[in-house]
C-alpha cells in the first residue's frame, strides 16, 4: 500500500522527484532499485514495511525489479523536461502528457480515501497484481494534479551555477530564482559581491 498523501496544501512531490537525479550529496536517488524504494521512504511515499517488502521481493524477481527501476528514469527524464522546456515547448509537453497517460492507463488497484488519528482525510492507492505495480502513481498523480491546477507556469529551474533543480515559484510576482535561498542564492550572491569588488579594484589601478 502507498502511503497516503495529504488532501491539505498541494505538494509538488513530482519536482522532488525530478531532483533525484541532483541530490545534494551528488547521488543519484535511482542508482539502483534499493536507492529508489529508500527514496520513496523518505519522501513519504511508501511505508517502511510495504518498501521492506519490495527490497525482498527484488532480490525474487530482479527483472521485475530492474523494469520497475528503468520505468522511474524514463518518467523522471520526461518530466523533468516538462518542467523545464514545457511551458514554452509543444513537444516536451505532450512526451510527457503520453507518458504520464501510459502510467495511469495500466496501473491496476484501488483508490481509497481514509481518515488520519488527527482528524485529516487523505487518498492513497492500494496496488494489486503485479508487486512493484503502483510505485509511480502518487509521482504522476502529482505531476498530473499540477497540471490541471495550471501551474506549470510557475516551474522553474535554478539559475544557480552547476544547479540543475527545479522548483515551484509560490512567489506573488513570480520572480523567484533559487531553488534555495541559503544555498544557490548566498552563492550567488557573494559571487556577485567578489566580480562587484574586482571591477572596483581595477578601476582604482585604472584611475
Amino acid at each position: 500500500m502507498v502511503a497516503p498523501r495529504s488532501a491539505s496544501a498541494p505538494r509538488h512531490l513530482w519536482l522532488e522527484f525530478i531532483n533525484t537525479d541532483s541530490t545534494p550529496a551528488g547521488i543519484d536517488a535511482l542508482a539502483s532499485f534499493g536507492a529508489y524504494v529508500d527514496w520513496l521512504e523518505r519522501a513519504g511515499v511508501l511505508e517502511n514495511e510495504r518498501g521492506g517488502t519490495l527490497q525482498r521481493r527484488a532480490l525474487l524477481q530482479p527483472a521485475g525489479a530492474t523494469a520497475a527501476l528503468l520505468e522511474a528514469r524514463r518518467m523522471r527524464s520526461a518530466l523533468r523536461a516538462l518542467a523545464e522546456r514545457g511551458p514554452t515547448d509543444e513537444r516536451p509537453r505532450a512526451f510527457a502528457l503520453a507518458e504520464l497517460n501510459r502510467v495511469l492507463g495500466r496501473s491496476a488497484g484501488m483508490r481509497r480515501v481514509e481518515q488520519l488519528e488527527d482528524g485529516r482525510f487523505v487518498r492513497s492507492f492500494v496496488t494489486t497484481g503485479d508487486a512493484f505495480a503502483g510505485l509511480l502513481i502518487p509521482l504522476v498523480e502529482s505531476a498530473t494534479d499540477s497540471l490541471v491546477r495550471g501551474e506549470l507556469g510557475r516551474v522553474r529551474r535554478c539559475t544557480g551555477t552547476r544547479c540543475v533543480r527545479v522548483f515551484f515559484d509560490a512567489s506573488k510576482n513570480g520572480s523567484r530564482r533559487w531553488c534555495a535561498m541559503g544555498t544557490c542564492g548566498n552563492r550567488a550572491k557573494a559571487n556577485r559581491f567578489r566580480k562587484n569588488t574586482r571591477s572596483r579594484n581595477r578601476d582604482k589601478e585604472t584611475g
